[in-house]
């Protein structure tokens, strides 16, 4: 080996001892255990009943603090902790579904983005055969006692027709009790629908006066029916009020509270109910309370994939556009190291098996 192999053997040997000088002070610099704060973010972040977190974002720190060889411990909180505890130093990091935005990288550092992704909108599902929905609405029992209702109405204002015509209209109301009545349901029934046939007329002063009575009756019945068939048939329509964010000014919105969604409604003035949780968020549109939810993508496809499956659905458009990233105290001397290692993960096949393994296919 000449003398230029030598030196730079010792060079690379030297800058190896360094790296790895820094990578084991990572693990207790000050004598003491990491502390990491997370809260509940499916898929990124998510607590077992036996307290064990698991998720994307817990997997890919797991198997960073391997590579480096960090001692940590989870520290649950909300969102506002997270941010808290890494700009007062509490927390030495914070890792969830956190979006790096401007305003939190003036109080703390993120690592590079480890997934980008943007805000969705979650509706109530769109059903691939609508008139059912339309069919069970019109023949619903509601609809089946209004219907009886209406006939024995018709029935009984035909006996009285019959009662009044069956001597001086024997030609429109006679020919026997079953016949007679019969004619005066098929005239009760003309009238109310206003076909007006003429085929059946009163002639008598009690005749025409029940027509009289039963014709502003039948306007009201009319109006009844038409308002029921009128909502049956809403239903067709009624997934179809938002397609993209320019229609969220228009219905009720619902988001998560203190979160770059929220901001953005704000930013936009567009009226929302705000909910502690995701989850939440999605139970008020399955409970009818809101019309559309927004958030982040991922998490509404995770939440509704698993807790509203062909009831709910993300709509197709993203917008705002945002990264993930974790979230270091300011100057911390971790920050370089740990970007090495995960732009390494996510670069490599595995973790697509990972997203995939959470987010689906």
């Amino acid at each position: 080996m000449n003398f230029g192999s030598k030196v730079m053997l010792t060079l690379t040997l030297a800058m190896a001892l360094v790296v790895n000088a820094s990578a084991a002070g990572e693990k207790a610099p000050h004598g003491r255990t990491l502390v990491v704060g997370t809260k509940e973010a499916p898929p990124f972040s998510m607590k077992a009943e036996d307290g064990a977190w698991t998720g994307i974002s817990i997997d890919l720190w797991r198997e960073i603090a391997a590579e480096l060889n960090l001692a940590f411990e989870f520290r649950e909180t909300d969102l506002q902790g997270l941010l808290d505890g890494v700009t007062d130093r509490s927390l030495d990091f914070a890792i969830a579904a956190l979006t790096v935005t401007s305003e939190r990288e003036k109080a703390m550092d993120f690592t590079h983005p480890f997934y980008h992704t943007g805000l969705g909108i979650a509706v109530a599902h769109k059903s691939k055969h609508p008139w059912l929905h339309v069919f069970r609405g019109f023949f619903s029992f509601a609809m089946l006692q209004l219907i009886v209702a209406v006939f024995l109405l018709s029935l009984f204002i035909g006996s009285f027709v019959y009662w009044f015509e069956r001597k001086k209209n024997p030609k429109h109301f006679g020919g026997g009790i079953v016949k007679g009545i019969g004619s005066g349901a098929w005239w009760s029934v003309v009238t109310m629908t206003t076909v007006g046939y003429g085929d059946k007329t009163p002639i008598t002063f009690g005749g025409r006066a029940l027509a009289f009575l039963w014709m502003l009756v039948c306007l009201v019945l009319i109006a009844l029916l038409t308002a029921h068939i009128t909502s049956s048939l809403t239903l067709i329509q009624m997934t179809s009020g938002v397609k993209g964010p320019e229609d969220l000014m228009h219905v009720r919105v619902g988001s998560v509270a203190d979160t770059t969604s929220s901001d953005y409604l704000r930013e936009n003035r567009i009226p929302f109910y705000p909910y502690k949780t995701a989850s939440e968020g999605i139970r008020a549109i399955a409970e009818g309370k809101i019309e559309a939810l927004v958030y982040d993508k991922p998490i509404l496809q995770y939440l509704i994939r698993n807790e509203f499956p062909g009831v709910l659905g993300v709509l197709p458009t993203t917008f705002r556009w945002q990264d993930y990233g974790i979230a270091l105290t300011a100057g911390s001397p971790l920050r370089e190291p740990i970007n090495v290692v995960l732009l390494k993960i996510i670069r490599a096949p595995a973790w697509q098996g990972t997203l995939t393994h959470y987010l689906g296919r």
